[in-house]
């Protein structure tokens, strides 16, 4: 019973924590969002979910409730160019610093736990003071009732697990195709070194014929016959892995470039069609090459075509790949005509592959990678209803007036005693009921400005994460 009071004096002697951080979160809410000062955002919140996060490692160990967090995956780190630039928006950087902190910063906005976190630093204190009579008399209940409190709104919710098990399947997928692009450079440098070990041996052995064709053309012969079988012998090697190399035209120019060097490396004659407005991410990319190159080869080793048609193209975050040949058909996957290599590395992805190959021909091969591309790259975007849009710009248009005048000007007057009441509200109440007001109004105008961003955002969080700027936190 003494350990659970004791655990009950914790938690309201972090009141005296908890009040002074409401004061400075406010304060810096209305100066970040209202006055501009967006670099105030992202430590305000790091301290409110810093709070946060003691509040729930001091439930789960004097309750045994869990309570995960239910913050969304922070974004990635920016990846350079091929130029060494760093894009945010329209604007390029040569430091990671700027597009870093612009996608932090939309991460923190963008994320309802935030806001949570939020509601339940300002009510805490509330209701930890009326659950008083609950913790004097059962102390244990009250610390349970307190942790329900607790998890309602710092728990994880089933869009925030959602959106961590995307995550999670999203790095998990890069991994492996990732895990299979270094194991490709890895063949690549064992063949370096195997290679080049043959053909220094092949060269020497030539040199070796040239000291012996005068004096012993015999020996020179049977040497000169072992370095044609070590040269068949580095071809096939050669052959078999070359397919497994990434090649350099994919990293630096893209898969619409690297496609288009395969139709001219290709036997075949190859028409290539692409229509790919921007580049996929670098896994999605090597996926798909790796396929048409398979599949092209196959076209020309064991079809016997003369002609194929390569057609890359999009449906809103799809990919459709789709390689047509005018070879004798009869494709199998059973076979072991790569078919399955290919459905394994389109998997990744949730890809599918579907073949239609007659005796006699034509093949045609379409992969679909689906939801590989970003909405906003796919330009279906859903712009908001006309009375959302009307509401946003009605609380941009009216929040200044609770913040400012009926709020911050009339707090001033109210401190320097100035007896003008012009038309502040607050000043013309009741003594007792003047500063209520005012914080009254400071509240309202700040919470209209959150609205006023979190209404385009939640309606559609793809397109805001574009568009939205720490400068201009709206969508047109």
């Amino acid at each position: 019973m003494l350990q659970r009071f004791g655990q009950v004096l914790v938690l309201f002697a972090l009141i005296l924590v908890q009040v002074p951080a409401i004061i400075l979160t406010v304060v810096m809410l209305l100066l970040s969002v209202a006055l501009g000062m967006v670099f105030l955002f992202p430590p305000q919140t790091i301290m409110v979910r810093e709070l946060a996060e003691l509040n729930r490692r001091l439930v789960r160990q004097w309750t045994g409730m869990e309570i995960d967090p239910p913050y969304l995956p922070a974004p990635p780190p920016p990846v350079p160019q091929a130029d060494g630039m760093y894009r945010s928006e329209r604007t390029l950087y040569k430091s990671p610093w700027i597009p870093a902190w612009n996608s932090r910063w939309k991460w923190l906005m963008s994320d309802p736990a935030t806001w949570r976190d939020e509601v339940w630093l300002l009510f805490d204190p509330v209701v930890k003071v009326a659950l008083i009579p609950l913790f004097l008399l059962l102390p244990a209940r009250g610390l349970r009732v307190y942790a329900l409190w607790c998890d309602l709104l710092l728990g994880a919710t089933a869009a925030s697990r959602l959106a961590g098990q995307v995550s999670h399947l999203r790095r998990t997928r890069n991994l492996a195709a990732d895990s299979q692009a270094a194991e490709m450079r890895r063949i690549e440098r064992d063949l370096h070194d195997g290679t080049q070990a043959r053909l220094v041996a092949i060269g020497m052995t030539l040199g070796a014929v040239e000291q012996l064709v005068d004096d012993n053309p015999s020996a020179a012969k049977a040497l000169l016959a072992k370095a044609r079988d070590a040269s068949a012998e580095t071809l096939t090697e050669l052959r078999r892995v070359v397919r497994g190399i990434h090649p350099p035209v994919l990293a630096e120019r893209g898969l619409a470039d690297a496609v288009r060097a395969l139709a001219i490396d290709s036997p075949l004659q190859v028409t290539v069609d692409v229509e790919l407005a921007h580049r996929p991410e670098a896994p999605v990319e090597a996926a798909v090459y790796f396929a048409v190159s398979e599949l092209l080869s196959n076209a020309a080793r064991h079809g016997e075509a003369r002609t194929a048609t390569v057609d890359v193209s999009t449906k809103g975050p799809d990919l459709r790949v789709t390689v047509t040949d005018d070879g004798m058909g009869g494709a199998d996957p059973a076979k072991g005509s790569g078919l399955i290599g290919i459905e394994r590395r389109l998997a990744a992805f949730d890809g599918v592959l579907a073949l239609h190959s007659p005796p006699g021909g034509p093949t045609t091969v379409t992969m679909d990678l689906p939801r590989v591309l970003p909405d906003h790259w796919a330009g279906n975007l859903v712009k908001m209803p006309r009375w959302k849009s009307a509401v946003v710009v009605l609380l941009w248009a009216t929040a200044w007036c609770p913040t400012f005048p009926q709020g911050v000007v009339a707090a001033i007057f109210k401190i320097f005693g100035i007896e003008e009441k012009a038309w502040f509200l607050a000043l013309h109440l009741p003594e007792v009921w003047q500063w209520p007001v005012i914080f009254g109004m400071i509240t309202l105008g700040v919470i209209m400005h959150i609205l006023a961003i979190r209404i385009p955002a939640n309606h559609d969080r793809e397109r805001w994460l574009v568009e939205a700027t720490p400068t201009k936190p709206w969508c047109p």
